[in-house]
């Protein structure tokens, strides 16, 4: 054991992979085409997730605030990356408006809770701000995705009337308004599901790990109620920036709305 957790042995780790055979086996039987990308999937997780685990043991040892906030920043790049890879469509250039969504959103939640509810010495503690704004990043990333897919996707479907409201002198922000409330709503939802289901359904990821810990389950849960708000809230903030940074790209700058072969 080591810190109250049951460890895992090497073996016992990559026998564990053998539960992606279920998702391999429906792929080939279904013939999805997915093998490849389940296969990429299972050894990034584990290269990832393990060269993560190595340098926390690192910066748990020799944190200091500029390396922490390196980590981060880091992080936060990561974040961008992915969550523009699952946009489906093309849009414009969308780096600069998902990287400041995603660090105010995520960051500022996460030093809110940390400093203002756990309270470490010291203030840049890595030990709780990493893993807190893991979560927060994790989150909001794949929030934002949502959003951006849902946004242009209502917005391209609503095309003949948002250019019947900008030819009727409708701003570009009037006209998209609706796609903009559909967008932030489906962002939206499956934080609220989460937090319905929780502690009936499921005990979410940050409670299940203190308790395997040997955590008492009620302080488990005070945790894991903090984290569950603060998903919220940087979830809601999250898409609200992504979405009212990138709805212009669907207009000129003079405020018409682009039509498919002008984009």
């Amino acid at each position: 054991m080591t810190g109250g957790v049951i460890d895992i042995g090497t073996f016992q780790l990559f026998a564990a992979a053998a539960l992606m055979l279920v998702a391999g086996l429906v792929s080939w039987r279904l013939a999805l085409g997915q093998e490849k990308a389940i296969a990429v999937a299972t050894v990034r997780a584990f290269v990832q997730l393990l060269a993560m685990g190595f340098l926390l043991v690192y910066l748990f040892e020799y944190q200091s605030w500029w390396l922490v906030l390196c980590v981060l920043l880091a992080m936060v790049l990561c974040a961008t990356q992915i969550a523009l890879s699952r946009v489906k469509g093309k849009v414009g250039d969308l780096w600069p408006s998902v990287f400041i969504s995603l660090f105010v959103s995520a960051l500022s939640i996460a030093f809110i809770v940390v400093e203002g509810v756990i309270q470490p010495d010291p203030w840049y503690s890595a030990r709780q701000l990493v893993p807190i704004s893991g979560m927060a990043l994790g989150n909001t990333m794949a929030a934002a995705a949502v959003a951006i897919d849902r946004l242009f996707a209502d917005m391209d479907s609503r095309s003949d009337e948002i250019f019947s409201l900008v030819a009727l002198g409708a701003t570009p922000r009037e006209a998209a308004m609706p796609s903009l409330k559909a967008a932030i709503g489906a962002g939206i939802t499956p934080t609220l599901a989460t937090m319905s289901a929780a502690g009936i359904v499921q005990i979410p990821g940050m409670m299940s790990g203190q308790i395997l810990a040997g955590a008492d389950p009620v302080i488990a849960a005070k945790y894991q109620i903090v984290v569950l708000l603060m998903m919220s809230a940087a979830v809601t903030l999250a898409i609200v920036m992504v979405c009212f940074l990138t709805f212009r790209k669907r207009f000129s700058p003079e405020g018409y709305f682009l039509d498919r072969g002008l984009r």
